[in-house]
């Protein structure tokens, strides 16, 4: 059994990154318990393209996480193709390290997060447990890694033009109420 049961391959290692950023000063007093949560199975997750959405109960609360990821740029997209050979089952160590000498960063971004929780923290105790019940499924496939941040459904004629994220909220100016409803 490997010694960290969160993030022990090289690909689960950048995304424990995202509950345990590098750049905190002082320690993280919710970790322990996301990480309990999440060994404990108590994190029930659906994937869909770079959206991860969580259901998590606990005692006599629940909360629905949402974390949505930011895809990889087109120009990344195609150089890791050019790395990655397309009939490869199994994301290794190996790989992981070619894509870093080449200079390439498939560590994920997080474009947005929310929870219904009362905290109405961007990092609240189930926005972390998400991200370790997460990187349990990336260390058992090291692919979604790379599926959640969009390699292998983005569309083939995407250019870097396009914008990357479909904003969450609408503007009620921008709409036009005779046609909207008419």
């Amino acid at each position: 059994m490997p010694d960290n049961e969160f993030g022990y391959t090289t690909w689960g290692k950048d995304w424990v990154r995202l509950a345990e950023p590098l750049r905190l000063t002082k320690p993280e007093p919710l970790l322990p318990r996301a990480r309990s949560i999440a060994r404990n199975n108590g994190v029930r997750t659906e994937l869909e393209g770079t959206i991860v959405r969580a259901h998590i109960h606990r005692g006599t609360e629940a909360s629905i996480t949402h974390l949505e990821l930011t895809p990889l740029p087109r120009t990344t997209i195609e150089a890791l193709a050019r790395i990655v050979p397309g009939d490869t089952l199994v994301l290794g160590d190996d790989l992981h390290a070619a894509v870093l000498a080449a200079g390439l960063s498939v560590a994920p971004i997080l474009a947005a997060t929310d929870c219904s929780c009362r905290a109405r923290s961007p990092r609240c105790l189930h926005v972390l447990a998400t991200c370790y019940a997460v990187v349990r499924l990336i260390d058992e496939n090291p692919w979604l890694a790379l599926d959640l941040q969009g390699y292998r459904n983005t569309p083939p004629d995407m250019d870097d033009t396009t914008p990357t994220s479909i904003p969450r909220w609408t503007p009620l100016e921008v709409l036009d109420a005779a046609t909207y409803f008419g």
